[in-house]
């Protein structure tokens, strides 16, 4: 079953247009990654500098031991000079309608 990990970043302001950059960066590399099923970053439009990330996983213990990797520490380890606050959710889709256009 597939998991999407939904992570809250509060950015610095000033910092955002940077913080995109470094966070594309970090997407592409991410992407790459035997079981990441792929991710998307949103700008909140009610909070200023708050950023959404929505990325799925085939499955939870491949995301973990991409969370533990020395690799991912390195990504972390990036981003951080941007951000003020934040957290990470952990989910399990239970379910996914796609429109009846795509059907």
């Amino acid at each position: 079953m597939t998991h999407r990990v939904i992570l809250r970043f509060e950015i610095f302001p000033e910092l955002a247009r940077d913080f995109e950059e470094t966070w594309s960066e970090i997407g592409e590399s991410i992407s790459r990654e035997p079981a990441n099923l792929g991710q998307t970053l949103v700008r909140d439009t009610e909070e200023e500098g708050v950023y959404w990330v929505l990325t799925d996983w085939e499955d939870e213990p491949r995301f973990r031991a991409f969370e533990l990797s020395a690799r991912h520490v390195v990504h972390r380890q990036r981003l951080k000079p941007y951000r003020k606050g934040g957290g990470m959710n952990v989910t399990e889709i239970v379910r996914h309608i796609v429109p009846a256009s795509a059907a």
